[in-house]
């Protein structure tokens, strides 16, 4: 449960600006007081002292991150030839900043074992401080599920599961406190872990790479994860997520997905023969109604050559010329046409036995990372060569192929790949594979996006198992959590949950709809939708686009239903100057009630209001915000499962 908040003290403060701006100056311009970051060199504790400050480069505003100001400061110790450059970028409107360190050899030998190298490794004067966080996606109902603890001295540990960042956790964490709150979001697409403890008032929290412990070699570097703070002062906790979710819209997300909305139609599965010929006349047997409703068409798995299926073919990035004779381009010109962008799936970190990939790779020394009675084959991002003949490769594939989304997604748990790999490729330096790993792969979707104008990146991980900062600088999840790949009894329940749990803190996701009637469909309202073929046919196919719009603003929290179907569920978006917005409300199947009021959050308290149920336009509650709030509008239910839709707008 949240407390109800007015639009005014949603809004950020000097004083939190303010707060902002001085824990920055204190913690990377301060000489005299300790760094928020950490490490050890052969066993000896980082410390500011032994250190000189070679020079501070600051960026042009805006122009490495949009609405931040990034400084580069770069240390230098005259007993050792390493050199530690911190990116540290202040967003004063969002009063949030964020950092990465880098540690880099300048010396001609190895440098000593870099060990302890936390990215955040501080305390903060919260007070007594609660501690929400949220489930990862792990392919089940609770997916996202927010989960609401007490600090105190005894530890609290989060961490990815196996090198898959999000699955067990979401690396975004709301330390709500008596003095002070904060958001912490953490960017790594790794073994990430981060602890938070309480000591006479402060909360500790420490963030890194989870292993890490090896020497240098000459002119190599490593990189701390991306750790980001948002301040925040209220009693409730939900500025502090509304806080991050619009820092995320101003400045994290890349510019061409901020339109919120976005639907794609499947026309090729996994599973699919479909031949060039047939998905043509599919494209040409579509109402001109559904495309102005749809933003591209989607290409799933299997559009190379396969053997019994889609996933023994991975490392086949060339078209299946048997079914696509004209080449995969012949279709994403023939729906350019239309107006229609392509979806096209790729999964190039895996690599199967005998594919192109595999060949290339087992000719080449260190390029592939293979696990005893494993078919699945890691192609090894950590080496530079592979790095660039897969860079190299695959921006010649999405050119060739006409690729306006680019979908990748990623099905195996790499961390023991890449613990095998720093034993045989890189003489025991614990983390190094890994380290080298995520930065190449961020360095490869830059590569990307710097070479087709335009392209969106749709991040998939078996669902949404790798939805940290860093991957949400790059790219938007279409395909949040896998458990929307099959039907279950509680799918659509659950899917309201999805989207409750996640909306705390990453605005524009989405999954697959299974649209069955008006219930499943509002059920399934998200700014992203991936519908399949066949859909369209349904009164419904509008996909509530203004809906949809809102759900990239600000958020409340109305009603938890979990995934029961006895329970009521609601949640609730509006523009950022409350003047506008949209409620859902789900009646489940199980629900006994007749009756439900449902009390709206975070309005003008003055403002007048009115207030409709898009299935009863005619009828228009003029209300103030405070009665809004207060008082609430009491709706009728009625029997069996009912999705009701409000939309307000102030007079």
């Amino acid at each position: 449960k949240f407390d109800t908040i007015t639009a005014e003290k949603m809004n950020v403060t000097k004083e939190e600006k303010a707060l902002c701006a001085e824990w920055y100056e204190d913690k990377f311009h301060n000489i005299i007081n300790s760094q928020p970051f950490s490490f050890k060199v052969d066993g000896k504790e980082f410390d500011i002292k032994d250190w000189s400050s070679k020079e501070i480069e600051v960026a042009e505003f805006g122009s490495v991150y949009e609405g931040g100001k990034t400084e580069y400061i770069t240390y230098q110790n005259p007993n050792n030839d390493l050199e530690v450059t911190v990116e540290a970028t202040v967003f004063e409107s969002n009063a949030t900043c964020q950092w990465t360190v880098y540690i880099k050899n300048t010396g001609k030998a190895d440098s000593g074992v870099i060990s302890d190298f936390y990215a955040l490794n501080t305390s903060f004067d919260t007070g007594k401080a609660d501690l929400y966080y949220s489930m990862g996606s792990d392919t089940a109902a609770s997916d996202f599920s927010l989960i609401k603890k007490n600090l105190s001295f005894i530890k609290r540990s989060f961490s990815g599961n196996e090198g898959k960042p999000t699955e067990a956790f979401l690396p975004y964490f709301n330390v709500h406190g008596e003095n002070c709150s904060m958001i912490l979001g953490i960017g790594w697409t790794g073994q990430w872990a981060s602890e938070f403890s309480q000591t006479k008032g402060n909360t500790d929290i420490t963030v890194k790479q989870e292993s890490f412990n090896a020497y240098l070699l000459p002119e190599e570097s490593v990189r701390s994860p991306l750790v980001s703070i948002s301040f925040y002062e209220s009693d409730n906790a939900l500025k502090g997520f509304n806080l991050f979710r619009k820092w995320i819209m101003d400045s994290v997300y890349p510019e061409n997905v901020k339109q919120n909305s976005y639907t794609v139609l499947e026309v090729a599965g996994p599973m699919s023969t479909k031949t060039s010929d047939e998905i043509i006349e599919i494209l040409d047997g579509i109402d001109k109604s559904v495309y102005e409703n749809v933003d591209a068409f989607w290409m799933d798995a299997g559009w190379y050559s396969y053997n019994e299926g889609w996933y023994d073919g991975v490392g086949n990035w060339t078209v299946d010329t048997s079914r696509y004779d004209n080449g995969i381009i012949e279709l994403s010109s023939y729906a350019k046409n239309k107006g229609l962008g392509h979806t096209l799936w790729y999964e190039p970190e895996r690599v199967f036995p005998g594919t192109h990939f595999h060949n290339v790779g087992a000719e080449n020394d260190q390029w592939l990372i293979t696990i005893d009675d494993n078919e699945n084959i890691m192609w090894n991002l950590a080496d530079d060569d592979a790095f660039k003949y897969y860079c190299d490769y695959l921006l010649a594939s999405l050119k060739e192929n006409g690729v306006t989304i680019y979908r990748q997604d990623f099905n195996f748990p790499p961390l023991k790949y890449w613990e095998k790999a720093d034993n045989e490729y890189y003489n025991g330096r614990i983390g190094i594979c890994e380290n080298h790993y995520v930065t190449n792969l961020y360095n490869f979707l830059d590569y990307l996006t710097e070479n087709i104008d335009g392209l969106i990146i749709d991040n998939c991980a078996s669902g949404g198992k790798r939805l940290d900062l860093e991957m949400s600088y790059r790219s938007i999840a279409f395909w949040r959590s896998d458990y929307n790949c099959d039907y279950h009894p509680d799918l659509f329940d659950a899917t309201q949950s999805h989207t409750y749990g996640i909306s705390f803190w990453l605005p524009i996701t989405g999954s697959a709809l299974w649209m069955q009637d008006e219930y499943s469909m509002r059920s399934d309202l998200m700014p992203l939708i991936l519908t399949s073929f066949g859909s369209y046919d349904h009164p419904d196919f509008g996909f509530y686009k203004e809906q949809r719009d809102l759900m990239g603003g600000k958020y409340y929290p109305l009603e938890f239903g979990s995934f029961d179907s006895n329970k009521m569920h609601a949640m609730q978006f509006s523009t950022d100057d409350a003047l506008s917005g949209t409620a859902f409300i789900y009646k489940r199947a199980d629900v006994k009630d007749t009756e439900y009021t449902v009390k709206l959050n975070g309005l003008i308290e003055k403002e007048t209001y009115k207030v409709y149920d898009i299935d009863n336009p005619e009828k228009i509650y003029s209300l103030s915000g405070k009665e809004l709030m207060e008082d609430g509008i009491k709706l009728d239910l009625p029997e069996g499962p009912k999705a009701i839709i409000l939309m307000f707008n102030a007079e």
